[in-house]
Formats: C-alpha cells, structure tokens, sequence
C-alpha cells in the first residue's frame, strides 16, 4: 500500500494552525508549571535554567532547541568521558544513571517536563507537537543508513510514535523505522491519536532516561 506522508497540501496547512493553537493553549495552561520547574532549577544548581542546543529539523535546518536545564553546566564537556558507557544502539548517546543529571534534573525528566519549553520552539515554527524527535548534530553525524535521513523531511516533534512505546527502551534502527512509519503513515487523525496517547505514555515514564 502506498501513502503519501507529510509532503504536500491544506493538510499541512491545517497541521500547522493546530500546532500554533495548541501549543499556545498548552503554554497557558501549564505556565505555572513551568515557573515551579523554573525555580526550583534556580534554587537547586547554578547556572541558567534552558539548556538550548543545536539541532538538526526538517530539511537538515539546524535550530536552537529550548528544553529546561537538567544537568550539570558541565555536562556537554564531560560527555567524552562516558561515551564508552552508552547503553543504546547507533549514534545517540543515553545511560540510565548519568553522573551530570542533578537531583530536580531526574525528576523533571522522569516526568517529561523538561520538555516543555519546546512548546515555545512550536510556536516559532521550528517544531511540531507531532513529528520526529529532533536530533543533535553529534547524532545526526553519526547516522549510517541514507534512508535515516528521510526523517528531515517534515517537521521535527515534541512527541511521536517513538516517545509513546517505549523511547529509550527502542534499538535505534527501531525508532528510525518508526519515525518512516510516521512520515509514510501521516495524517492529522494520526497526530490527534499520538497526543492522546503521549498522556499515558508520561504518566508511566516508560523508558524517560
């Protein structure tokens, strides 16, 4: 069977006006949220209290990602240090009980607020609320197989197929797979069921690292 993916038309349109509404609504309703995480960040470690980053978003555009800071300042001079430690496959880098996540930084990544000030990087148009996860340039370096690229063909998301079986649980040739399975698969009936079922997935912090 073949599908069409996210590529072309008022579909695309449409999924664009619902991230910009959505996100927007979402930023409202957890601000509070927010301005807890943001406090206890200040009070708990020093430093600033968004981690930004390089990343690589559709059509390999490199954008400046917004998360809430959940290590040490040092955490990206001391990655050389751990690499040999990496309990995932491929070319992205993940530990179970990473030495440069501060006390609130578990917490917060356990339940996935970390995450939310991409809502801002939704708003700019950077990011969809549905879509592959944004990777960093180290990773994307990394990549092996031409067909992982297809991935920079739409938007890149807060939440998606990977994020709601399993995350950190998945091989990486898995969640590539899933992320084509998103693209060829893509419709906004998709993206309503995957935000639905991001809710739960949260909750249980099922492979949240």
């Amino acid at each position: 069977m073949h599908y069409t993916g996210v590529i072309e038309g008022w579909p695309v349109l449409v999924k664009r006006v619902l991230d910009f509404c959505l996100a927007l609504v979402a930023l409202i309703i957890v601000s509070p949220m927010m301005l807890l995480a943001a406090a206890l960040i200040k009070m708990s470690s020093p430093g600033p209290v968004f981690f930004t980053q390089k990343r690589v978003g559709q059509n390999k555009r490199k954008f400046t990602i917004y998360k809430f800071r959940t290590m040490a300042m040092d955490a990206e001079d001391r990655l050389w240090q751990l690499e040999h430690l990496n309990e995932v496959s491929g070319p992205v880098f993940k530990i179970k009980q990473d030495p440069r996540i501060t006390t609130i930084g578990k917490f917060l990544r356990k339940t996935s607020i970390d995450e939310l000030p991409q809502l801002f990087n939704v708003l700019k148009g950077d990011m969809s609320l549905v879509g592959p996860r944004p990777l960093p340039i180290r990773d994307y370096e990394g990549f092996s197989e031409d067909w992982y690229r297809r991935r920079f063909s739409v938007r890149p998301g807060i939440t998606c197929l990977w994020q709601i079986n399993g995350r950190s649980q998945i091989p990486f040739d898995k969640w590539m797979e899933l992320d084509m399975q998103y693209i060829d698969k893509w419709s906004l009936g998709l993206d309503l069921k995957i935000l639905a079922m991001t809710i739960p997935a949260v909750v249980k912090g099922v492979g949240a690292v």
